[in-house]
């Protein structure tokens, strides 16, 4: 196996049987899409902005700072990608270049470390505790949101180089991962409660895509393994390619559909609070 330090197995791929034609494409298509979603939703969240009463705009607000960063980010990963492989005339294949940057997820994790603690902190802003306390589930969410995503940068570094310290860190990873599902289950449930059917059934909703969404990210960190089936990761271009569909259908899901579902929650508790955009502009 060649030696390229502690670099994520996308860079060995590329060192050892090279990317073909299909699987460098595929990458680099849904890194971009990854990316043009993140605008395009940007633009829905800053134009649905006033849909909702004022007290709740915060939730809106903080989902255009996750787009602008999920955008920027995921654009840098997406140049990152083309940027490290070159095209090999001989072999039909791409190859890691030998005086370019190697491809990097750290990126995808600079952009969760800003984006989960701000993802959590929204619906805090929609719905309304009835036994815990605010500042409790703030910082709770803000702790364990950032440790899963240090702790899990720090174990993508040993995915090839040490199985053991990979496995470690992942471990860690998901124990911050299930404080937070277990947070987010309590703040879901107290927020169902008082609120109108329709709210209800979006809070319903966001639990199932909160549970399906955040659980990819674990199979994505740990998709050599689960191609190999063993202790040693699979330098596999199938792998890399269900990576970055994987990543980025998660990204996906956890940012601009949970962010939707929140603006329609937002818009029928507005409602039952008296505050019905469609009757003001239609009556102004």
């Amino acid at each position: 196996m060649n030696n390229l330090g502690n670099a994520t197995f996308e860079n060995y791929v590329g060192i050892g049987s090279g990317f073909t034609e299909m699987a460098y494409q595929m990458s680099a298509h849904v890194l971009t899409l990854g990316y043009a979603i993140m605008l395009a939703a940007l633009l829905y969240f800053v134009l649905t902005m006033k849909t909702v009463a004022p007290k709740y705009r915060i939730s809106s607000v903080l989902s255009v700072v996750v787009m602008v960063s999920a955008f920027l980010l995921l654009f840098v990963q997406a140049n990152n990608w083309t940027g490290a492989f070159t095209f090999d005339s001989e072999a039909g294949v791409y190859v890691l270049g030998s005086s370019v940057d190697q491809f990097n997820n750290g990126y995808r994790y600079l952009n969760w470390l800003i984006d989960v603690p701000m993802l959590l902190f929204q619906i805090l802003f929609v719905v309304t505790l009835t036994k815990s306390k605010f500042s409790s589930i703030r910082n709770g969410f803000w702790f364990s949101g950032a440790a899963m995503i240090i702790t899990g940068y720090i174990g993508q570094f040993y995915e090839v180089t040490n199985p053991a310290l990979f496995f470690f860190w992942g471990a860690l990873s998901t124990a911050f991962f299930i404080h937070i599902l277990i947070l987010m289950k309590r703040v879901i449930t107290e927020g169902k409660e008082g609120a109108p059917p329709k709210a209800q059934k979006y809070l319903g909703m966001i639990w199932t895509l909160f549970l399906f969404s955040w659980m990819l990210y674990p199979g994505a960190y740990l998709m050599p393994y689960l191609f190999s089936l063993g202790l040693e990761p699979a330098l596999s271009e199938s792998a890399v390619v269900a990576r970055h569909i994987t990543y980025t259908v998660a990204d996906v899901s956890s940012k601009v559909i949970y962010g939707i579902l929140l603006t329609l929650t937002a818009q029928e508790m507005s409602k039952a609070d008296g505050y019905d955009y469609d009757s003001l502009t239609t009556t102004s």
